[in-house]
């Protein structure tokens, strides 16, 4: 089953990443069998060769901590600066979280138990204070925080760096950039600070996408 994008910014799903900061994104293969070519025939007596079979190669397993895709949220018209959704209806009350966010479609998704439960337009870096790309992990959350380094409220925080790249509550605008971390609207950051745990898995790529079915690695 094939997931339509959404319009406007997209909706994308993502592909997983590998490493902490680095940012690089692996597709599973399957494996091609390797190609057995049968012995010649020297003799002019027809004679009876058996060709071994190949034998297929087993296919990559996806990792322990995959989660495959099993439900996308529809989202109607275009997906601009300022909409969410958050819908829990139909997704299992209890589960591991694994929040997405692809920088190219500016859309940040939240799954449970491979069930999307929220998705949101994002601010993210600007070109000089980029958002690191990678599979990083919650680190600490601060519903009141205030940054200590440009004295700005940054409500309903997650953390992600210890250099200060976080998740937190924003008045997302188009054109608008932040200096390095995701910006959400601040509704959507109090329902998924609300959920969210530490040592949840935030993976951040720009321009990957997953099809329904696929493991988010």
């Amino acid at each position: 089953m094939q997931v339509a994008w959404r319009t406007g910014l997209g909706m994308a799903l993502l592909i997983g990443v590998a490493g902490a900061t680095a940012g690089g994104a692996s597709l599973f293969l399957r494996a091609s069998p390797p190609v057995v070519k049968a012995a010649p025939v020297v003799a002019a007596t027809a004679v009876a060769l058996s060709v071994p079979t190949p034998t297929p190669s087993p296919s990559p397993l996806a990792a322990p901590e995959a989660m495959v895709v099993r439900r996308v949220l529809p989202i109607e018209g275009p997906f601009t600066h300022g909409r969410w959704v958050w819908d829990e209806d139909g997704a299992p009350a209890t589960g591991r979280l694994v929040v997405t966010i692809d920088l190219d479609a500016q859309v940040l998704s939240v799954f449970r138990d491979g069930y999307e439960i929220g998705a949101a337009v994002v601010l993210y870096g600007a070109d000089w204070k980029p958002t690191p790309l990678g599979a990083l992990k919650i680190t600490e959350k601060d519903a009141d925080h205030v940054s200590n380094l440009y004295d700005a409220p940054m409500p309903y925080m997650l953390r992600l760096t210890n250099d200060g790249i976080s998740i937190h509550g924003s008045d997302v605008q188009e054109g608008g950039a932040t200096h390095g971390c995701i910006g959400v609207p601040t509704a959507f950051a109090k329902k998924l600070f609300a959920v969210a745990r530490l040592g949840d898995r935030v993976i951040i790529t720009n321009g990957k996408r997953l099809a329904m079915g696929g493991a988010i690695t």
